[in-house]
Protein backbone atom coordinates (compact mmCIF):
# COMPACT_ATOMS: atom_id res chain seq x y z
CA UNK A 1 0.00 0.00 0.00
CA UNK A 2 2.89 2.58 0.70
CA UNK A 3 4.86 2.18 -2.76
CA UNK A 4 0.89 2.84 -4.04
CA UNK A 5 0.51 5.83 -2.70
CA UNK A 6 4.51 7.02 -3.19
CA UNK A 7 3.43 6.45 -6.80
CA UNK A 8 0.20 8.28 -6.84
CA UNK A 9 2.03 11.15 -5.18
CA UNK A 10 4.96 11.18 -7.41
CA UNK A 11 2.05 11.16 -10.34
CA UNK A 12 0.46 13.78 -9.04
CA UNK A 13 3.51 16.11 -8.10
CA UNK A 14 4.39 15.69 -11.82
CA UNK A 15 1.13 16.89 -12.95
CA UNK A 16 2.04 19.65 -10.45
CA UNK A 17 4.97 20.12 -12.44
CA UNK A 18 3.93 20.38 -15.59
CA UNK A 19 0.98 23.22 -14.87
CA UNK A 20 3.62 25.31 -14.14
CA UNK A 21 5.57 25.26 -17.43
CA UNK A 22 4.10 25.26 -20.80
CA UNK A 23 1.70 21.96 -22.22
CA UNK A 24 4.84 20.88 -24.21
CA UNK A 25 7.56 20.28 -21.69
CA UNK A 26 7.46 16.72 -20.49
CA UNK A 27 8.75 15.92 -16.93
CA UNK A 28 9.71 12.50 -16.23
CA UNK A 29 10.59 11.72 -12.65
CA UNK A 30 13.77 9.74 -12.52
CA UNK A 31 14.60 9.33 -8.48
CA UNK A 32 12.38 10.20 -5.32
CA UNK A 33 13.83 8.89 -2.34
CA UNK A 34 14.98 8.98 1.37
CA UNK A 35 17.25 6.06 1.34
CA UNK A 36 20.25 4.86 -0.49
CA UNK A 37 20.57 2.32 -2.43
CA UNK A 38 21.15 -0.15 0.18
CA UNK A 39 18.57 1.57 2.45
CA UNK A 40 20.44 4.31 4.76
CA UNK A 41 18.78 7.62 5.27
CA UNK A 42 19.59 10.59 3.51
CA UNK A 43 20.61 13.31 5.83
CA UNK A 44 21.58 16.21 4.67
CA UNK A 45 24.48 18.11 6.03
CA UNK A 46 24.41 21.61 7.72
CA UNK A 47 27.14 22.76 5.54
CA UNK A 48 28.35 26.38 6.36
CA UNK A 49 29.52 26.45 2.67
CA UNK A 50 27.13 24.99 0.99
CA UNK A 51 28.10 23.76 -3.43
CA UNK A 52 26.64 21.29 -5.39
CA UNK A 53 28.78 19.85 -8.47
CA UNK A 54 27.45 18.44 -11.16
CA UNK A 55 30.10 15.39 -13.06
CA UNK A 56 29.33 13.43 -16.19
CA UNK A 57 31.85 10.06 -15.29
CA UNK A 58 33.12 8.35 -18.13
CA UNK A 59 33.55 4.11 -17.19
CA UNK A 60 35.51 2.87 -20.12
CA UNK A 61 34.50 -0.75 -20.62
CA UNK A 62 36.42 -3.47 -18.27
CA UNK A 63 37.40 -0.24 -16.10
CA UNK A 64 36.48 0.47 -12.45
CA UNK A 65 35.92 3.67 -10.20
CA UNK A 66 38.44 1.98 -7.83
CA UNK A 67 37.05 1.84 -3.96
CA UNK A 68 36.19 4.60 -2.44
CA UNK A 69 33.50 6.19 -0.35
CA UNK A 70 31.17 9.16 0.19
CA UNK A 71 30.70 11.53 3.31
CA UNK A 72 27.55 13.32 1.89
CA UNK A 73 24.48 13.09 -0.09
CA UNK A 74 25.39 11.62 -4.41
CA UNK A 75 22.78 10.98 -6.44
CA UNK A 76 23.41 9.53 -10.27
CA UNK A 77 21.78 8.81 -13.37
CA UNK A 78 23.29 6.29 -16.11
CA UNK A 79 23.38 7.84 -18.77
CA UNK A 80 24.74 5.20 -21.20
CA UNK A 81 25.76 2.03 -20.43
CA UNK A 82 25.07 -0.75 -17.50
CA UNK A 83 26.99 0.33 -13.93
CA UNK A 84 27.92 -2.62 -11.47
CA UNK A 85 28.40 -1.54 -7.93
CA UNK A 86 30.67 -3.39 -5.53
CA UNK A 87 30.23 -3.58 -1.98
CA UNK A 88 32.64 -4.92 0.73
CA UNK A 89 30.15 -7.18 1.53
CA UNK A 90 30.40 -8.85 -1.90
CA UNK A 91 27.07 -7.90 -2.76
CA UNK A 92 26.58 -6.40 -6.32
CA UNK A 93 23.98 -3.69 -7.51
CA UNK A 94 23.01 -3.19 -10.91
CA UNK A 95 21.67 -0.04 -12.63
CA UNK A 96 21.04 -0.39 -16.10
CA UNK A 97 20.86 2.56 -18.54
CA UNK A 98 18.27 4.96 -17.79
CA UNK A 99 17.95 4.41 -14.06
CA UNK A 100 19.20 6.57 -11.42
CA UNK A 101 20.05 6.14 -7.91
CA UNK A 102 20.89 7.56 -4.39
CA UNK A 103 24.94 6.55 -3.63
CA UNK A 104 25.90 4.75 -0.38
CA UNK A 105 27.27 7.14 2.15
CA UNK A 106 30.13 6.48 4.85
CA UNK A 107 31.02 2.78 2.72
CA UNK A 108 33.28 1.72 0.55
CA UNK A 109 32.11 0.79 -3.17
CA UNK A 110 33.42 0.51 -6.52
CA UNK A 111 31.93 1.21 -9.49
CA UNK A 112 32.21 -1.23 -12.07
CA UNK A 113 31.85 -1.57 -15.48
CA UNK A 114 31.36 -5.46 -16.69
CA UNK A 115 30.35 -4.62 -20.58
CA UNK A 116 31.28 -3.56 -23.81
CA UNK A 117 30.65 -0.06 -24.57
CA UNK A 118 31.17 2.96 -22.28
CA UNK A 119 29.27 3.52 -18.94
CA UNK A 120 28.39 7.34 -18.88
CA UNK A 121 26.66 8.91 -15.19
CA UNK A 122 25.57 12.34 -14.50
CA UNK A 123 26.33 12.76 -10.86
CA UNK A 124 25.09 14.83 -8.32
CA UNK A 125 27.40 15.81 -5.38
CA UNK A 126 26.15 17.49 -2.02
CA UNK A 127 29.17 18.78 -0.70
CA UNK A 128 30.57 21.85 1.61
CA UNK A 129 32.90 23.68 -0.61
CA UNK A 130 36.23 23.24 -0.97
CA UNK A 131 35.73 19.26 0.26
CA UNK A 132 36.05 15.96 -1.81
CA UNK A 133 33.93 14.40 -3.83
CA UNK A 134 35.01 11.03 -2.40
CA UNK A 135 37.46 9.45 -0.43
CA UNK A 136 39.73 6.69 -1.95
CA UNK A 137 40.34 3.21 0.05
CA UNK A 138 43.96 3.88 0.43
CA UNK A 139 43.73 7.64 1.09
CA UNK A 140 41.65 7.83 4.62
CA UNK A 141 43.01 11.21 5.27
CA UNK A 142 39.98 13.64 5.18
CA UNK A 143 40.06 17.50 4.62
CA UNK A 144 37.33 18.05 7.16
Amino acid sequence: MKKITLIIGVIFMCFAAKAEYNKDIMIEPVLKTDTTSIGQKIIFPNFTNNEVTICKITIPKAASTGWHKHETPVFAYVLKGNLTIELENGKKMRFPENSSFAEVINTFHNGVNQGNEDVILIAFFLENKGERLSIPRNNLITTK
